[in-house]
């Protein structure tokens, strides 16, 4: 099996499903079709400026995987078609698929995401990059804007220490009050670090409030929690608006 990076950006408008639907069902084919091996994906925040044209908070979805390599270029093609089909009228969609051994030029693509996030970048150095790098991109409707973060995506998952895990972490009513130790074993969950980065033991205990956003830190799927102020537990996940800083 070879380990592949997927992305794809700007596919819906202000009344369609988002972009992060458009790749849960891109993973669902590549397993179902092609027999691979997905991640979950995270999502990327890139820059909001006037000069970008974006849907609502221009952000991209990027997930990992591992398919047989006879079956890369179909499964590419694959994705383009389903990108022109599903995509949202008026959107500007791009796809970025990169094989994780093959990536030359892995600083550039890692620098050129986190550009993204803080300033304008054009397609024509995307894709400049994309030839140098040996990644394929290519754009699917519309004025093809949607490469800059489809590009830009895949170099802040490889980077590893950007964006959000897709979705929520659903854990039952019981272990509302839970051990590292048990939520690491029993959920999706890598590691659970304290807001300045230091991993938590495993004996700590921590009490899980309204819904539970992991993020990618290290390449890691990791719960950042804060110390709690109550008697009940040790430490507290971080609210929704607080996790927005990843």
């Amino acid at each position: 099996m070879t380990e592949i990076l997927v992305c794809i950006d700007d596919t819906d408008n202000l009344e369609s499903k988002g972009t992060g639907h458009l790749a849960e069902i891109l993973r669902h084919d590549i397993e179902t079709i092609y027999g691979g091996k997905t991640t979950r994906i995270t999502r990327h925040q890139l820059f909001v400026s006037d000069e970008i044209p974006y849907t609502s908070h221009n952000s991209t979805m990027c997930f990992k995987g591992e398919i047989e390599s006879c079956f890369i270029d179909e499964m590419i093609l694959y994705a383009g078609e389903l990108l022109e089909k599903l995509s949202a009228e008026g959107s500007d969609p791009g796809l970025c698929v990169a094989v994780a051994d093959r990536i030359n030029e892995k600083e550039r693509l890692i620098r050129f995401g986190c550009d993204a996030t803080c300033k304008v970048l054009n397609k024509e150095s995307a894709f400049k990059l994309a030839a140098d790098a040996g990644i394929h991109l290519s754009e699917h409707g519309g004025t093809g804007g949607g490469v800059i973060g489809a590009l830009a995506g895949v170099g802040l998952r490889l980077a590893g220490n950007n964006g959000r895990f897709k979705g929520w972490i659903d854990v039952k009513d019981s272990d509302r009050i839970i051990t590292v130790e048990k939520l690491l074993r029993d959920y999706d969950i890598d590691e659970i670090r304290d807001v300045s980065g230091e991993k938590i033991g495993p004996g700590d205990s921590i009490s899980l409030e309204e819904r539970i956003k992991t993020v990618l830190l290290d390449g890691r799927c990791v719960l950042p929690v804060k110390k709690n102020r109550t008697e009940s537990s040790g430490w507290v996940n971080l609210s929704k608006d607080e996790i927005r800083k990843y």
